[in-house]
């Protein structure tokens, strides 16, 4: 499990545009063995992918706006074949298309760039938020509508499980639906009080026990942890999360 664990690095947005290299050196230092990729930050494809090959941290995917996976994918696989990922994950839905119709065409539009990409090797997938249950489509949530685990939807999961929570449902039950269909999970933690923000995994009230269980029995390679937004120093709550989630992996190993 611990192979598995990965940093989201819109986390670390700021100190990427600052040194890109060196965040990834000292998130290798940390260590953490994937990082998710969100956005160059002024680097180039070629400078990044030589630290990911210099340090051995491996891509536990891609986040690509929806804009860029319409009109801008050849240039997408380009760089995903330099990070040797096959995942691209959606990480939002565009705020026109938040109405019954727009998570159609979201949909179908996502399932059109899937199958044209299958050939190559990459597959889709979507992240949430919390918004999207606050949208019925076809008698199903919108998320639940965009990631349906049907033979004809080719949009896999990646389950964000704060979001899952903030939506006031449970995370370790939310998921159960997408075996083999979640590559990549999000896992970030929410505080105990009455603001239910961001927070270190293990800092707070979700339980990851379930969560970490079912992902390794059901597909799940890359367990991958954003912090949107952190209350002290950025590059500290990574280093935080990932000692708890060490832990976490070893109560769990001994258990078994």
């Amino acid at each position: 499990m611990k192979q598995k664990f990965a940093v989201q690095l819109f986390t670390l947005r700021k100190e990427c545009e600052q040194d890109f290299p060196g965040v990834l050196r000292e998130v290798k230092r940390m260590g953490w063995v994937g990082v998710e990729m969100a956005g160059l930050c002024g680097f180039s494809a070629q400078e990044i992918a030589e630290v990911l090959q210099e340090t051995g941290l491996k891509t536990a995917g891609m986040h690509v706006s929806f804009e860029s996976l319409l009109n801008d994918v050849e240039n997408v696989m380009a760089q995903a074949r330099l990070f040797h990922t096959s995942y691209l994950i959606c990480p939002s839905v565009p705020h026109e298309l938040r109405n019954e119709n727009g998570y159609q065409q979201f949909r179908m539009e996502l399932n059109e760039i899937a199958k044209k990409l299958q050939p190559e090797g990459f597959t889709i997938g979507f992240h949430n938020h919390a918004f999207e249950f606050e949208t019925s489509v076809n008698g199903m949530n919108a998320l639940e509508y965009v990631i349906e685990p049907s033979a004809e939807n080719a949009v896999l999961a990646e389950i964000d499980v704060y979001w899952v929570k903030k939506a006031g449902k449970d995370p370790a039950e939310f998921i159960r639906p997408y075996s083999l269909r979640m590559p990549t999970m999000h896992l970030k933690d929410m505080t105990n009080d009455e603001r239910g923000t961001y927070a270190g995994i293990g800092t707070g009230v979700i339980d990851f026990d379930p969560i970490l269980i079912w992902g390794e029995q059901n597909g799940v390679e890359w367990y991958v942890v954003e912090q949107d937004v952190c209350q002290g120093n950025p590059m500290d709550c990574v280093s935080l999360s990932l000692t708890n989630l060490h832990r976490i992996a070893d109560r769990l190993l001994e258990n078994r």
